[in-house]
């Protein structure tokens, strides 16, 4: 006598429904691990963690210099140590370090040209090379177009002959406060001027428009305050 089993069969149907809830289960526990991971740590993906030092030593010509991060313009320029040279930028006339690069646009390209609302600066070794108040002494007299110049509100500017190496420029110059400056002329391009000095093993460059000699004393005061602002401390 054949006895049959009182157990119901399962659809076949039924079966892989068995698996589908632990399925979903673990992969619910899989994203929730990951996430976790991640949010826990998500702050040590920016750029600069949350001890990064807002300046950083820089020794240029075995001169110790405090510079703010994000007045530096190379992101290769962005450590501490011995550095050979150093670009930074600086808003004029607050001297602050400049936030985030401003987005353009096509629209707002030609007006991002014309206006600079910066100072530029260059901190380079000198390697025992003729100091800026030298070459003023001795270089560019020789270049110096003869015709006598007077000072017009205390700044002096003497063309450079055309058929010389700055041929494109003017010297200006004042005493009080001191201020030496090479410009190129206005042209396709606004004329911008260049002024140096010495400090200790480097040599500092600034960089700014021409027009701005209109307010002269505020330039030569404003680097002035970036010199003493960016030394590191002196024994």
């Amino acid at each position: 006598m054949t006895v049959f089993s009182a157990a119901p069969l399962r659809s076949p149907r039924t079966r892989p429904r068995a698996h589908v809830v632990p399925i979903a289960l673990a992969g619910t526990a899989a994203a929730c691990a990951v996430a976790l991971v991640a949010y826990l740590l998500w702050p040590t993906w920016g750029s600069r963690g949350a001890d990064a030092p807002d300046k950083l030593p820089v020794s240029v010509g075995g001169t110790l210099f405090n510079l703010p991060v994000t007045a530096i313009r190379m992101k290769i320029q962005r450590h501490s140590g011995p550095q050979e040279r150093i670009d930074l930028d600086f808003l004029y006339p607050s001297l602050e370090p400049p936030g985030a690069p401003r987005h353009v646009t096509a629209d707002t390209a030609e007006a991002a040209m014309q206006s600079i609302d910066r100072i530029f600066l260059s901190i380079a070794a000198h390697h025992e090379a003729l100091s800026p108040e030298q070459r003023t002494a001795t270089i560019y007299p020789r270049y110096l177009d003869q015709a006598a110049a007077m000072p017009v509100d205390g700044l002096t500017m003497r063309m450079f002959r055309t058929d010389t190496p700055y041929g494109s420029e003017d010297l200006y110059s004042a005493a009080s406060p001191v201020l030496t400056a090479r410009c190129t002329r206005d042209a396709a391009t606004p004329g911008m001027c260049l002024s140096e000095r010495r400090v200790g093993g480097a040599d500092l460059t600034f960089r700014f428009p021409r027009s701005w000699l209109s307010q002269w004393r505020d330039v030569a005061e404003a680097m002035e305050k970036l010199t003493a602002q960016l030394r590191g401390p002196r024994g």
